[in-house]
């Protein structure tokens, strides 16, 4: 936390989906080498409709909510919610980030607070009745940072015991359950 001390930071909701990066005429989920899903094709047809408006050098981060994992969702705004915007190895700031993806026609991430660090603050944020319907929440340095200052730039909390099944979403009985969108 000695990294955040005196700074903006923003608080957001740890959405419970999966991590997926758009490229200008790319795009993937976790790894560069994801197999096939049909829930990311959904990812990929929607991503497909706005990379043309990324520069060569850009790359987002969202989470593709379209399956439920450990967390039913309703409501959803979108099924991809972007959560930072990358230019080379610089996240951008989140300020930056929130317009980029106004520009890409994307929503972000619940912020739950956004001010200079305060950690009783931000642990006051979360309640025992969080866990029952959240999976955690995310602490970012509100400023631009490099990829090699990640690990001290971004925290994150999540839920005890978060995920509670013995097989993974993507094999298991559940992975044809589809989260609700609002579209």
């Amino acid at each position: 936390t000695e990294h955040f001390n005196n700074k903006r930071v923003i608080v957001t909701r740890k959405l419970d989906g999966e991590n997926f990066t758009g490229y200008n005429d790319y795009c993937h989920a976790r790894s560069i080498d994801s197999k096939n899903h049909y829930t990311r094709n959904w990812a990929k047809k929607y991503w497909s409709e706005r990379s043309y408006l990324l520069a060569s050098d850009e790359r987002i981060c969202a989470e593709n909510l379209y399956a439920v994992h450990s967390i039913r969702y309703n409501n959803l705004p979108s099924y991809l919610i972007g959560f930072s915007f990358w230019t080379d190895d610089i996240c951008e700031s989140w300020d930056n980030t929130v317009l980029n993806f106004q520009i890409l026609n994307m929503p972000v991430v619940p912020v739950l607070y956004d001010g200079i660090f305060n950690e009783q603050l931000i642990k006051d944020l979360h309640t025992a009745k969080d866990d029952l319907i959240h999976e955690g929440y995310v602490v970012r340095l509100a400023d631009s940072f490099k990829y090699k200052d990640f690990n001290k730039s971004v925290a994150k909390y999540v839920r005890k015991n978060h995920v509670q099944s013995q097989q993974h979403w993507f094999y298991g009985k559940n992975n044809h359950e589809v989260n609700e969108c609002m579209k």
